[in-house]
């Protein structure tokens, strides 16, 4: 006997949760978004806020809630969206019932992205409908559609992806210098898009470099800036030493530009990376006017790899920190607080090792008064020698710190090694377009980078030399220039030790040792 089976229709949407023919209006927003800050992509932001206004507003069964909007923000990715985050969390309140967005590509180019938020809004009732491609989240088709929308939105955005980053490379390679001018101490964008010279922010440069030629430490100069309210390249009151570390050790103010220090590697997630080698690096010399001479920049990076060395051992924030050094163990002095909170409070200072791998060192403590009287003494005596010192060490700097040899060889050396590169490559190319015997192939391309690899040895060697040769020289004229200004002295001149002072070298009570930043030693 057949069945009689009775359909009782659904009466509540499981969606919304509300009933199938009720008249209640739908809460309906928009989200809106351009990707660049450009003028034209501006008026294409406000044209889409306007145009979904006026849209929810026309409708009588909808409700309007806002229009939600990301301005010249990328859709690679969720993160920084912020209109997108606040919308997708105002759904999740129930205060949205359908969102309204004019594509796929509009929503997100991420389809991980993409596919995620839209089923978490779906799962708690909000529809959203893709103007564009006339595609409705609860429809059964939706989500098919929504994927190979995404699917063609993510790769449209690879391909600009790369293409942007052909069209930034390319510039590199023919040279073409860019800088965030808004945070760049020292420079202004010109006319022809290059860097000309701030005077005004030049003379902090200046500054800066000249503090640390004295002897002072990048953390020192950041809390001496930050004392004299000078605002720091961002425009904060407060400086830190990484911000002075970067000033000191970037080539653009030397008049040169390394471009491509970092890159991207991710389109989507727009994460950068420091370029090791990854990637080319183009290195533009004598691009723009320089604030700091070539020599005295130079003299600068040879003077941070030296102390570098020194700090892993030593302090550099107070004056005398790294500048004493113990002639037993050859240790680095540091600084100790004797009584510390009582009315005999003493700061001396003491070999660092002293009682290193339970060997005790003989090295005398010293006191800063006491430091400061010897530094007195030999000061003086170099000042009485001024007029034989200046006439030696400007014979001897004329001869130590020539280069022409070391340039003529370096020239020289440039050419072979674009032969050497140029025959690889024709090795390479032949190799890949004719049968050849793969062990002769071998062979000759052994034999070719080993002799490319044997000249940029010699290269980067001879370079090296070049750079130091002329940091030595730039040290030199900047010591026989002060000594060329000071009298005798009755009282300790903080510049002048920072400037004038190499390091002090302890070998005992009756014999410490000043050195000089000409090599020049004074025994007291």
């Amino acid at each position: 006997m057949a069945k009689n089976v009775i359909t009782i229709p659904a009466t509540i949407s499981k969606y919304t949760v509300s009933p199938m023919h009720g008249r209640k209006k739908r809460k309906v927003a928009a989200y809106a978004r351009v990707s660049t800050d450009h003028e034209e992509q501006q008026s294409s932001y406000e044209a889409q806020v306007d145009y979904y206004t006026h849209y929810i507003e026309s409708r009588s069964d909808w409700e309007f809630v806002a229009v939600y909007a990301d301005e010249g923000i990328t859709g690679c990715n969720t993160k920084k969206r912020d209109g997108f985050n606040r919308m997708v969390e105002d759904a999740l309140s129930g205060r949205i019932d359908l969102i309204i967005t004019k594509s796929v590509s509009r929503f997100a180019r991420n389809t991980v992205d993409s596919l995620t938020t839209i089923r978490k809004l779906k799962e708690n009732g909000t529809e959203c409908y893709f103007e564009k491609e006339n595609i409705w989240t609860f429809d059964g088709k939706g989500e098919l559609l929504i994927t190979i929308m995404s699917s063609l939105a993510q790769e449209e955005s690879r391909s600009i992806s790369e293409n942007c980053t052909w069209g930034q490379r390319k510039r590199f390679s023919d040279g073409k210098v860019t800088v965030p001018f808004g945070r760049f101490l020292g420079y202004d964008r010109g006319e022809n898009g290059n860097l000309v010279v701030n005077e005004e922010q030049a003379k902090i440069v200046r500054k800066i470099y000249g503090m640390f030629l004295q002897g002072r430490s990048p953390y020192t100069i950041a809390r001496l800036l930050t004392a004299e309210g000078i605002p720091s390249p961002g425009g904060k009151q407060k400086w830190y030493g990484g911000t002075v570390r970067s000033i000191l050790t970037n080539e653009k103010y030397k008049g040169d530009a390394l471009l491509q220090k970092v890159y991207t590697t991710d389109f989507l997630t727009k994460k950068k990376k420091k370029n090791t080698g990854e990637v080319p690096q183009y290195y533009v010399e004598e691009n723009h006017e320089a604030i700091i001479e070539p020599e005295t920049f130079d003299l600068v990076q040879d003077l941070m790899a030296a102390r570098s060395k020194k700090e892993k051992q030593v302090c550099s924030m107070n004056i005398f920190s790294g500048k004493i050094k113990c002639g037993i163990c050859g240790g680095w002095y540091g600084s100790k607080v004797w009584h510390s909170n009582d009315k005999y409070r003493k700061v001396v200072w003491r070999c660092n090792d002293k009682y290193a791998d339970r060997k005790t060192c003989t090295s005398p403590k010293l006191d800063e008064k006491e430091i400061m009287e010897l530094f007195l003494i030999a000061m003086n005596r170099l000042v009485d020698e001024k007029k034989e010192v200046l006439s030696t060490y400007q014979e001897i700097a004329n001869h130590l710190y020539k280069t022409d040899a070391l340039e003529s060889e370096q020239t020289s050396l440039k050419e072979e090694l674009s032969i050497a590169a140029d025959l690889i490559d024709n090795c390479v190319q032949e190799n890949a377009h004719s049968a050849l015997d793969q062990e002769e192939y071998n062979k000759r391309y052994d034999s070719l980078v080993e002799r490319y690899t044997g000249l940029k040895n010699r290269y980067d060697e001879v370079t090296e030399l070049i750079v130091q040769k002329r940091a030595g020289q730039q040290r030199m004229r900047l010591f026989l220039e002060q000594l060329e200004q000071t009298e005798r002295i009755s009282e300790f001149d903080e510049m002048l030790w920072l400037s004038m002072i190499d390091y002090v070298t302890v070998y005992g009570k009756e014999d410490i040792r000043f050195t000089f930043k000409n090599g020049m030693e004074i025994a007291i």
